[in-house]
């Protein structure tokens, strides 16, 4: 995709982001709203996102401050409907 074409596609606020994995690939659910999104990616290609995001993350906070998240896996996927996590886990 062009630079140009990038900047005029629709933009839309995801509100969620669900992850599944196969030995295969990964496959990531990005929803706004009743619309969502999936994305089927090699293990090689999420492991460069991951990369990238971290990058990004980085910079953005060198920029404006440390983000202050918490990541929680005790939040059930949509996506992931065989074995969830569970309080035990």
């Amino acid at each position: 995709m062009k630079q140009e074409d990038l900047k005029n596609a629709p933009k839309l606020f995801c509100e969620s982001v669900s992850v599944a994995f196969t030995p295969e690939y990964f496959v990531m659910g990005l929803t706004s709203g009743n619309q969502g999104t999936i994305y089927t990616l090699t293990p090689q290609h999420i492991k460069r996102l991951q990369q990238y995001l971290a990058h990004q993350l980085t910079e953005y906070e060198e920029k404006h401050g440390v983000i202050d998240a918490k990541w929680d896996s005790n939040i059930v996927s949509p996506v992931q409907r065989i074995n969830p996590p569970t309080e035990l886990s």
